[in-house]
């Protein structure tokens, strides 16, 4: 069976649910944020202070 290319590392919230997933082959970290209230969901590339991708090591 294939490995999955994004892992759910980080959950929080029940109604608005913000999880953090890593790309498995890149390290990159994204942020997803959803809302039952509105029914919007969003996805954003996590940056440090510097504006640099936050990279999670692969290995």
């Amino acid at each position: 069976m294939a490995k999955n290319r994004f892992v759910e590392v980080y959950t929080q919230g029940l109604t608005n649910v913000e999880k953090i997933i890593v790309d498995t082959e890149t390290g990159v970290n994204y942020l997803l944020a959803t809302s039952a209230l509105t029914s919007g969901c969003g996805m954003a590339l996590l940056v440090d202070a510097d504006g640099k991708p936050i990279v999670t090591p692969i290995g």
